[in-house]
């Protein structure tokens, strides 16, 4: 636009360093925010007889959406009503889940709201929580809350730019006390300095939830909004705060079900969804006979302190909780019981299959985004992504070492893992129709039949844990709350472009040879005769190709990147890809060479030198192929390379190497959604 360019001019005029641009960058992004200053809270809460000080900081969240609200950036891309969206799958229309506005919870809240105001809308908080560290030693810690609007479209709230994510408070940390720890009034007291705190973000909030706040919207229609709080997202343990349960001990330990303590690991059973009114009710007892409510509030796994969530409308906190990935799949049950669990195993496989994994995990194809690791046996992350990357990597490097035979224990984790990843990459879907819901369905099925009927030592009471138990939560807050060639590469050439070029259109008057000292640099020169005239071809290697296709999760455009460079950060790197063979196959090849070449007369066309690989093994599918739905594909020779135009591409993709099996490789199905639901069509 031009206010990039002007911006680019006066840059460059003052010789802003790259560090000063973005501190500018990001202060014009906080003034168009409105950069609403945060507000000094000294609350008290008694305790002992004694009035304890905190400190909050906060900024009123109907102040920050407010200051949404009156961006006229950001005013054409707010949505109000709730939608049931659906789309034709060749068959039938089915419902699909993407967006917060797509879910039941959003058509719910709305037809609740006063029906006598015309275009009354839910204006949608998505609250998020949690301590974490701010120095690398851990001695400074921060609680912050961060906020996003549910009303814009995820690629605008989940960035970083304007309308993204903001932090909109920092919450007291109550140091513990060692001679209080585990006592039930200083549980209690603690419980109650979060909510009191919790409350401060909430200025207006409540009184608005209640009557409405009259807006006059981009479209020029009057819209009355009320405030809701539409999800809750944090790690279980300030799940536990969020909604006042007891704790993972407790007789209840699910935020969102009654489910009983010691049923957690029966991932089969349903169980009766917590509410507010429920809650309210309760606690109403506890304050009419404490020890007929401390009771009941026992029974239900609830902690005697009102919910200052419960002031604002159509928030009830345990319909609003819901499943995060990052610390319940990722940091928990994947990162750190499964990966445990595997590590434990390989502990007795003996040091040359441990230093075989760690080969093959450091061997690992390259891919971008994909975090690339060293080592997994004697290596421990906070980060939940990288524990994700991790399981899935892992997941191919053990194959070879924890086999049915060599150990029986291993090979049924491996199966729980399977199963672990197929869920993953359900759940992580970005867009879910009726289709994937029941693939996620049977699926879960699967997950409790390797889990429940493994024989490892304790791997089902170990997983007796209320991380295990949200999994079951997952389908319910998706539809609530939405979403290469070497040797004969002349003669295979000079084929290629004599038979092909017509099917692409093109009609040649001659048959075009290419002379036996053909050499591939940077830059190429070629000689063909015609009659007795000599043409000029130019080769023009390209080592980079990036890739746009249609998703197939949420039907956007997604881009790879591939590259074909023998020293791309000073390793060799030809990645593999998908690709549209011909109108009814598609194969997987590995890139040799890239190019593009200058036909006289003709024009110009881009080429790749591939390796294909074979969907197909001689002898039939392998037994462990089965049992761990693995996707199997055998390469070439190199020498039967095969030319493609560079269009045929369809994305890239990651094939692992089996070391038992020469030539033969997996396909990581698990990189991405995309690639995970092609592979179930390529499997059927």
């Amino acid at each position: 636009s031009r206010g990039d360019f002007e911006f680019s001019e006066i840059a460059l005029d003052a010789a802003l360093n790259k560090g000063q641009v973005d501190r500018l960058l990001s202060l014009i992004a906080r003034i168009a925010q409105g950069d609403t200053q945060f507000i000094k809270h000294d609350i008290v809460v008694p305790y002992k007889k004694e009035q304890r000080v905190f400190e909050v900081h906060a900024r009123p969240l109907w102040d920050w959406a407010l200051n949404l609200l009156d961006n006229p950036l950001l005013a054409p891309h707010f949505v109000w009503d709730a939608q049931r969206v659906y789309k034709h799958n060749g068959t039938d229309f089915e419902r699909f889940f993407n967006e917060p506005w797509t879910g039941d919870r959003w058509w719910d809240i709305q037809s609740r709201l006063p029906p006598n105001l015309d275009g009354a809308a839910p204006f949608c908080f998505i609250l998020y929580a949690d301590k974490t560290k701010l120095s690398s030693h851990g001695t400074m810690k921060g609680y912050p809350v961060m906020a996003r609007c549910a009303n814009l479209p995820v690629d605008i709230r989940n960035g970083e730019g304007i309308g993204g994510g903001r932090v909109v408070g920092w919450l007291p940390i109550i140091d513990e006390e060692a001679s209080e720890q585990g006592k039930p009034g200083y549980i209690n007291f603690k419980r109650i300095v979060w909510h009191e705190a919790f409350i401060k973000l909430f200025i207006n909030l409540d009184k608005y939830s209640k009557t409405g706040y009259s807006y006059m919207c981009y479209d020029k229609k009057l819209h009355w909004l009320f405030p809701v709080i539409l999800i809750l997202s944090a790690d279980y343990e300030e799940q536990c705060m969020m909604s006042l349960i007891r704790g993972a001990q407790c007789k209840c330990p699910c935020p969102v079900c009654l489910v009983p303590h010691e049923e957690l690991s029966d991932l089969t059973k349903t169980h009766a969804i917590r509410s507010a009114k429920d809650t309210q009710a309760a606690l109403d007892v506890y304050q009419q006979s404490k020890s007929q409510g401390e009771a009941l509030l026992k029974a239900l796994g609830l902690r005697a302190v009102a919910n200052v969530l419960w002031i604002v409308e159509h928030s009830d906190p345990h319909d609003a909780m819901s499943v995060d990935r990052l610390h319940t799949v990722h940091g928990g049950m994947g990162g750190y019981h499964v990966l445990g669990e595997l590590k434990a195993t390989l502990d007795d496989v003996g040091r040359e299959a441990q230093a075989a994994v760690e080969k093959s995990v450091e061997e690992f194809p390259r891919w971008r985004d994909l975090n690339h690791f060293t080592t997994v046996i004697h290596v421990a992350f906070t980060d939940g992504n990288k524990k994700r990357d991790l399981v899935m990597q892992v997941f191919y490097a053990v194959l070879p070492v924890l086999t049915r035979r060599a150990s029986p224990e291993g090979f049924r984790i491996l199966r729980v893992i399977c199963s672990y990843l197929q869920l993953d990459s359900l759940i992580g879907l970005d867009v879910h129709t009726e289709q994937t819901l029941a693939m996620l369905d049977a699926e879960f099925l699967d997950y409790v039949e390797c889990a429940m009927t493994s024989a490892v030592k304790d791997l089902k009471t170990d997983w007796n844990f209320p991380k295990t138990h949200l999994w079951t939560h997952a389908r319910r807050d998706i539809t609530r709350k939405g979403a290469a060639h070497n040797y004969s590469f002349r003669k295979k050439f000079s084929d290629f472009i004599n038979t092909s070029l017509p099917s692409y259109g093109y009609q040649l008057t001659r048959w075009v040879t290419i002379p036996a000292d053909f050499l591939v640099c940077w830059l190429i020169l070629l000689e063909i005769h015609h009659t007795n005239l000599w043409y000029i071809i130019q080769i023009h290697e390209h080592r980079y190709l990036k890739v746009n296709y249609e998703n197939t999760v949420d039907w956007r455009q997604s881009t790879d990147h591939l590259r074909c460079n023998p020293s791309f950060h000073g390793q060799p790197r030809f990645d593999c890809a998908l690709i549209q063979l011909t109108a009814e196959n598609i194969i997987f090849v590995r890139l040799i060479l890239m190019f593009k070449c200058d036909i006289p007369d003709i024009g110009a066309f881009q080429f790749a030198l591939v390796q294909p690989y074979t969907a197909g093994i001689v002898g039939g599918t392998r037994r462990i192929d089965r049992d761990l739905r693995l996707i199997r594909v055998k390469s070439v020779p190199r020498v039967d390379s095969i030319i493609i135009p560079l269009k045929s591409f369809i994305r890239g993709a990651i094939l692992f190497p089996d070391p038992e099996h020469h030539d033969e490789y997996l396909v990581v199905e698990h990189v991405d959604s995309d690639m995970f639901l092609r592979m179930k069509s390529w499997a059927r």
